[in-house]
């Protein structure tokens, strides 16, 4: 066989083996895309590569999702570790007659859920203590039932307190990807949220942005968060960590 002849029949293979690859994954984008569009919940990444076939990568196609609906009506985003379709930010107004409000959050509620999305994990006694003012048991209380809050643990200090934390809902609900993406200090001040005037001392926090507890945290267990109704009865013993 001639070189020329050679070339021509690895340049061939060559290029069979790239269709290939570029057919495979256009029906991976499409399984994905399927997956995500189906579900009214966000999409873990965990769930996606479960259904996805082994061995797929799945970062690299959900960002050619992600960049194939930029521009369009409807956005691919990132919600914590999940996925899920939404209207593109501009677009909103649309379907603004199609939102129903079913609960606006008292001042305190705000305050304290501000609190906890930069502080966390953070007790109830460490959230008064930045207040300034005792916190009700109902103001956390409904802070849980929008599920933007939970529970995360319990601190090693003297009378164990629970520590607070948000949720993936909570990023879903105010369109952040992570809580790195919540505003800083410049950007509320811009946004009017800020006295003009501020002891120089002042820092906005950095929140931690992972969901294992920490090094002062030790878990809840079951028959804790039974007792919470958090978790329906098991009627067995329960004392297994969560």
């Amino acid at each position: 066989m001639s070189q020329s002849n050679e070339a021509q029949i690895l340049s061939f293979d060559s290029s069979r083996a790239g269709g290939q690859e570029h057919a495979d994954m256009r029906e991976h984008l499409r399984m994905v895309e399927a997956i995500v569009f189906a579900s009214s919940e966000p999409v873990s990444e965990k769930g996606l590569s479960e259904r996805l076939p082994e061995g797929v990568a799945l970062e690299p196609l959900m960002r050619e999702l992600q960049q194939a609906y930029s521009g369009r009506g409807v956005n691919l985003v990132k919600v914590g570790d999940n996925w899920a379709f939404r209207t593109a930010d501009d677009l909103g107004f649309l379907l603004q007659k199609e939102t129903t409000e079913t609960r606006k959050l008292s001042r305190a509620a705000l305050e304290v859920l501000a609190i906890i999305a930069y502080h966390q994990p953070v007790t109830r006694a460490e959230i008064e203590e930045i207040r300034g003012v005792a916190t009700s048991k109902g103001t956390l209380d409904v802070l849980l039932e929008t599920e933007w809050v939970r529970m995360r643990g319990r601190r090693k200090t003297p009378g164990r307190p629970v520590t607070y934390g948000t949720t993936d809902k909570f990023l879903d609900q105010f369109a952040l990807e992570e809580l790195k993406d919540l505003p800083g200090l410049e950007e509320l001040k811009g946004a009017g949220l800020l006295k003009s005037q501020i002891p120089a001392n002042f820092v906005v926090p950095e929140p931690y942005d992972g969901d294992e507890l920490t090094d002062d945290e030790d878990p809840l267990h079951t028959d804790e968060l039974e007792e919470l109704g958090l978790l329906p009865p098991t009627g067995g013993d329960a004392d297994e960590d969560l």
